[in-house]
């Protein structure tokens, strides 16, 4: 399937009412450190708190009426998003999850209705499980983010973004699977030609970056991060979001664990937010200095905010966060 404008503003209809029409407000601290004005799209004032919420309405809307259930694989967020929009038309609905996922992000999932399956290590072991439960129980597979109408989902941040300012100079999005990315870029280029959109992750474990590099999808290793909402591969078979993230993006940035960690206290300390490390890539990259200089308005999407809070407690606080064999050394704020 083609990918269209077209399919981003029937996603928008689709949505409505259910997904919101999130805030986007400036950041004085993050605008003096840009040098232009930087603005935050509020993708955790979402009802599940994340922006998933938006491709998953309108991929579970799109079913046919005589499918009984959905499954997906999910590293958090579009496991809700699928259990929360499933619940909306009284389907059954199970994610699968692999270990490597927080606790808080796996009972969230389950307050919502769904039920969670727990396999193996990586997002390639609760893909298997996912693909396992269609064959087995008849399920439709909800992507993460290789599915058309996902990705059309989470394009309409892109019609929001640019109704709201159309003189964006720079979106910068969050990068996993390409799904948000692909969606957002598709829709701001395919409007604003010349506007930038720039995919940013984290610097251990970044399939799509890694992929566009190699010129095809390729496997990495997963691993902790306290941007773990970003992790796992893109798919070896990848159908769509490989080829918008390598058509429209205009580059992809890497940002360190301590890069993360400084930016998700900034946005607390500074806004007042509290967010996941993949919801702060985007400051994080401005913070370290890893963009280019911008002569205009910047805008950089707050994907999601559900977090375990115990960790988040020991970033604000400038105390160490441990992530599988790496200790990342944390400072009081402002240090």
């Amino acid at each position: 399937m083609n990918l269209t404008l077209a399919d981003i503003f029937a996603a928008q209809n689709t949505i409505a009412g259910i997904a919101a029409d999130t805030p986007l407000v400036p950041s004085p601290f993050m605008s003096a450190q840009c040098g232009q004005e930087f603005l935050l799209k509020l993708e955790i004032a979402q009802p599940i708190g994340a922006f998933k919420l938006r491709g998953a309405v309108n991929a579970i809307a799109n079913l046919a009426e005589e499918v009984a259930g959905v499954t997906c694989c999910s590293t958090g967020n579009h496991g809700r998003g699928v259990a929360f929009a499933a619940a909306q038309r009284g389907m059954r609905a199970v994610v699968c999850m692999s270990s490597m996922v927080p606790k808080a992000k796996v009972d969230g999932i389950r307050a919502l209705g769904a039920e969670v399956h727990i396999a193996g290590t990586s997002q390639d072991d609760a893909q298997s499980e996912s693909l396992r439960l269609c064959e087995t129980d008849g399920l439709a597979e909800i992507s993460p983010f290789d599915d058309p109408f996902v990705i059309a989902g989470q394009g309409t941040i892109g019609l929001e973004l640019l109704a709201a300012r159309p003189d964006l100079e720079a979106i910068l999005v969050p990068l996993s699977g390409g799904g948000l990315a692909g969606g957002i870029a598709l829709a701001a280029k395919t409007i604003r030609p010349d506007i930038r959109v720039i995919g940013i992750s984290m610097d251990r474990g970044a399939a799509m970056h890694e992929s566009i590099r190699a010129g095809h999808p390729v496997e990495v290793t997963e691993v902790e991060s306290l941007a773990d909402s970003l992790g796992g591969g893109i798919g070896m078979d990848n159908r769509l979001s490989f080829s918008l993230c390598r058509d429209y993006l205009d580059e992809t940035v890497l940002v360190s664990e301590e890069e993360i960690y400084s930016a998700m206290q900034t946005l607390y300390y500074e806004d007042r937010i509290v967010a996941e490390g993949g919801s702060v890539v985007g400051l994080a990259a401005m913070l370290a200095g890893k963009l280019p200089s911008f002569s205009g308005p910047v805008a950089t999407v707050v994907t999601g905010r559900n977090l375990d809070m115990s960790v988040f407690t020991r970033i604000v606080n400038g105390e160490d966060v441990t992530l599988g064999d790496t200790v990342v050394r944390g400072k009081p704020y402002g240090a």
